[in-house]
């Protein structure tokens, strides 16, 4: 059985940052078992905070004027 991540998506909330994805999981065969399930999570290792952070400036730079 294989877990694929379909999507995800980044947030702050007042709990903090919060990533939100969805996966399916995909048979030994190649059936696909669940399709789009969706789990949450608030982000709390300082490692991924730090990615997070380098994305948000990377998205920010390209709108700046």
């Amino acid at each position: 059985m294989i877990k694929k991540i379909t999507s995800f998506t980044h947030h702050t909330t007042s709990e903090g940052e919060r990533i939100s994805y969805t996966y399916s999981t995909i048979g030994e065969d190649g059936s696909l078992i669940n399709s789009n399930e969706r789990e949450t999570m608030i982000v709390l290792d300082k490692g991924v905070l730090k990615h997070i952070g380098a994305i948000t400036e990377m998205l920010a730079g390209r709108i700046s004027d």
